[in-house]
């Protein structure tokens, strides 16, 4: 029986509420003007309130919302009680909004610094959406990075931070040393980078061939469990090299390639790792140390390895895309290998193992010098692609060589991109 007075007692209230709501609109309604339109003095300025009750200049009326229907379906200068709510619904106001930013990051030390600003130039050129570039480098670096950036600035494309290396305090030494100088730093970038939600890391010798921005819109094609994206080691299993001599668990068949990672740091930050050393799941800031300590006999990439092991024990969390994200000297030295490339053309080109600055791998060299000569503002056909092409010619004794034309696939469709867009105006 008390549940019926109850719910007898919520209707009546209900009801009075209706009422009250419905006598106040009739009232208004009753105003003289009301609901219909004035006819404004073009001097006059126009106002328009802001939420908590501040006017400023602009086109809206300070009528109710449920005036007018309730689908939202405003006129024109209308906003309602509270301009939020025009802001949010009008298509205007999300034309208006400043172009998204691509974060990414890249670790330099040593003698990486001009290797690390071809890597940035290669980025600028093919880009459309602005760039914020996260630096991490030695301090002896941090001025000459500034000097050379500033001087880069190209059509407002990029803006750019520069940061000390950093490790944990207590590890510092340990992380330091592994594999190569500061490249484990990588590892940490989520906990360091706390306000950027998603980042694309790459190795300092890596070229951009196509826009950042494809790479970047592969976040949009995570599922609901995958936290990063990175490409397979190898394609053949039989020259795979975690395959035939990894001490250690990997990703997949032949493991993964950590030199160009695309991350969704918030999901990182946030994901409860499994993994072979307790039977509780561990977060990412809790995990790197203990990892370190199990394998750090057993690795010989460094921090690549702690990755394979991580998603070895966690494949659902990684989008593995294709080969030409990533083409290395392993794609061509032994025979192509990468048939994404030889279809469509090299999106991203991974000088490991130095060959931009030997002779061992010339195809890849003429390529680094061709972007790192290449001046801003300078014809991108005759400056780069024709030039380009002829030295490519010329390594044709490579098996690199035999197929220099699918180096250059795709960076001949990423100029003719670039020229229909400043046709077209955008």
């Amino acid at each position: 029986m008390r549940r019926y007075v109850r719910v007898a007692v919520l209707c009546l209230g209900c009801g009075l509420c209706s009422l009250l709501y419905g006598s106040s609109q009739l009232a208004l309604e009753q105003e003289p003007g009301w609901g219909k339109p004035q006819a404004r003095d073009p001097t006059a300025p126009v106002r328009r309130q802001r939420a908590g009750g501040e006017e400023s200049s602009g086109k809206c009326k300070n009528l109710s919302i449920s005036y007018w229907n309730s689908y939202w379906m405003l006129p024109s200068d209308v906003c309602g009680m509270n301009c939020f709510w025009e802001a949010a619904f009008r298509y205007d106001f999300m034309k208006t909004q400043p172009a998204e930013k691509m974060h990414l990051a890249v670790v330099a030390c040593g003698e990486r610094l001009e290797e690390t600003v071809t890597m940035l130039k290669s980025a600028i050129i093919f880009s459309i959406q602005p760039l914020q570039f996260h630096i991490f480098a030695e301090g002896q670096l941090h001025n000459s990075f500034k000097g050379i950036l500033n001087g880069l600035q190209y059509q407002g494309k990029f803006n750019y931070t520069v940061y000390p290396i950093t490790f944990p305090t207590e590890s510092a030494a340990e992380w330091k040393k592994l594999f190569k100088p500061c490249a484990s730093q990588r590892l940490f970038l989520p906990l360091i980078l706390k306000d950027v939600d998603s980042l694309l890391y790459v190795d300092t010798d890596i070229l951009f061939l196509r826009p950042v921005d494809d790479i970047w819109s592969f976040l949009k094609k995570f599922n609901s469990t995958q936290i990063a994206a990175m490409a397979p080691e190898h394609e053949e299993p039989r020259i795979g090299w975690y395959n035939r001599f990894a001490r250690h668990p990997y990703y997949g068949i032949t493991g993964i390639n950590s030199g160009v990672m695309l991350m969704n740091m918030t999901r990182i930050r946030r994901k409860y790792f499994k993994n072979d050393m307790t039977t509780a799941r561990l977060q990412w800031g809790e995990i790197l140390m203990p990892l370190l300590k199990k394998y750090k006999l057993n690795i010989t990439w460094g921090d690549q390895d702690l990755l394979n092991i991580m998603f070895f024990h966690n494949p659902e969390s990684l989008f593995v895309f294709p080969c030409q994200w990533n083409y290395r000297p392993d794609h061509c030295i032994y025979g192509s290998n990468c048939k994404e490339a030889e279809e469509k053309g090299i999106f991203i080109l991974h000088g490991n193992r130095g060959v931009y600055h030997d002779d061992k791998q010339p195809t890849f060299r003429v390529i680094y010098e061709a972007i790192k000569k290449y001046s801003f503002g300078d014809d991108l056909v005759n400056f780069l692609l024709q030039p380009l092409e002829l030295e490519l010619q010329k390594t044709m004794h490579t098996y690199c060589g035999r197929i220099y034309k699918v180096f250059i696939k795709q960076l001949t469709k990423s100029i003719r991109d670039i020229y229909d867009r400043r046709s077209k105006g955008s």
